[in-house]
């Protein structure tokens, strides 16, 4: 029967209602800025979890952590595997000390945990086990959550305890976690033979998106063939994904300054202000995310940096006041750093021309032949701060990091990659 004109325009009505609600719904889906995948993320701890910790039975332990050696419901690694039986004899913590909120650069002592665990620190005096110590256990565990870039420290700690394991002639197990800015295409430069340093002992790009699984295949065929290494990789893990888009997951600050994923996203863009008179943001609520000096005139700056087009990023001028490092208590002009598209953005192009304009404006205060040692550890090389004192052009120097990160690919091929 055919509808009257009343009926038609009821129906109509119904049905543009519900387009417009579907519209809604699907415009918020695509707008969501990070969007979360609903797929169950496990870390190498929970796998090791879910086995009873039976890869570790009978075996007396040491463990490599800090309080962000959680499983994914946030239970510390170390108390999982005493729940579990495993003879933990002892642990062993990274700079930053075990509760990651030691300063960088300040030297972290011994403690002692649940009563009766120490807790060696393995930046002390030495920044590698004790061999002898290690003849008293059957396997060192690493279980550490990097960042993504190579100066971070506690990839310099895993192949140091590598080494040492190697010596002592005990296995060692990686407990695999996320690299949390993975999406970031590897870019930097590599490592300069005699510019290795603690800030730069594994030979990879700078920012690297392999985790640290990964980085210790690759450590074992270059250096360390008669290790018994044992990776825990992970389960659901692709590396096209941020760590925040992950269903369930919560980033645990690895060290005082990297609190968030987009912090750890923008740190190797910033980490070289390090070696400069600049304040990196420390001692504020937006380290890294920020930066400036007294010296520094922000307009002037913002106008500088435009004409680069960076993308997946933006500038806001800034006044800040730092309580703690550089320029402490001092007023401060300079930029902050937002994100616009993580996965536009490029860390090591942003981190050039950032140098190139801060060296062209303030060449007498920047002071990058002062910590020009400290600079080139960060670097792996002096080649990059030898450009930036030229004032080079960035796509030249984009150009020489591609080839470097080109020639890396192509004399490590596939077999040390765990994950798609």
């Amino acid at each position: 029967m055919a509808l009257d004109t009343r009926s038609f325009s009821m129906v109509y009505e119904i049905g543009r209602k519900r387009f417009f609600i579907l519209s809604l719904t699907l415009a918020a889906l695509f707008l969501v800025p990070h969007p979360v995948i609903a797929e169950q993320l496990l870390y190498g701890i929970d796998r090791l979890e879910a086995s009873g910790c039976r890869e570790l039975s009978g075996l007396r332990v040491g463990l490599i952590t800090n309080t962000a050696g959680v499983t994914r419901g946030g239970e510390p690694d170390y108390t999982v595997m005493l729940r579990s039986g495993v003879k933990l004899k002892v642990l062993m913590a990274p700079e930053h000390g075990f509760s990651a909120d030691i300063e960088a650069g300040k030297k972290v002592s011994r403690m002692v945990i649940a009563d009766t665990l120490p807790v060696y620190s393995l930046y002390g005096i030495s920044k590698k086990p004790d061999i002898h110590q290690l003849r008293q256990i059957d396997v060192l565990v690493f279980d550490l959550q990097d960042i993504g870039t190579r100066c971070y420290t506690y990839i310099s700690t895993m192949k140091n305890a590598m080494e040492a394991c190697d010596e002592a002639g005990i296995a060692f197990m990686v407990l695999d976690r996320p690299n949390p800015v993975a999406p970031l295409r590897p870019e930097g430069f590599m490592l300069t033979p005699g510019y290795e340093s603690f800030v730069g002992s594994v030979n990879i790009p700078f920012v690297h998106a392999m985790t640290v699984g990964e980085i210790a295949l690759l450590l074992k065929e270059q250096h360390y063939k008669r290790l018994d290494l044992r990776v825990i990789p992970m389960q659901g893990y692709r590396k096209n994904r941020f760590a925040d888009e992950y269903f369930g997951f919560t980033f645990k600050s690895p060290s005082p300054n990297i609190r968030t994923v987009d912090t750890a996203i923008v740190y190797p863009a910033t980490v070289f202000l390090e070696a400069t008179t600049l304040s990196e943001g420390r001692g504020t609520d937006a380290p890294f995310m920020q930066f400036g000096a007294p010296f520094i005139k922000s307009e002037e700056l913002a106008v500088a940096l435009r004409k680069y087009e960076l993308p997946g990023v933006s500038f806001d001028t800034i006044v800040f006041q730092p309580r703690s490092g550089k320029f402490s208590g001092e007023r401060c002009q300079g930029m902050k750093i937002s994100l616009t598209d993580r996965k536009a953005f490029s860390p090591f192009r942003t981190a050039t021309a950032l140098l190139l304009e801060l060296q062209h404006l303030y060449p007498d205060k920047i002071a990058l032949d002062k910590g020009g040692k400290f600079f080139d550890n960060l670097a792996g090389t002096p080649l990059f701060r030898e450009m930036i004192k030229k004032q080079l052009p960035l796509e030249m120097i984009m150009e020489e990091s591609h080839r470097q990160v080109e020639q890396f690919n192509r004399k490590n091929p596939a077999p040390f990659i765990l994950y798609p």
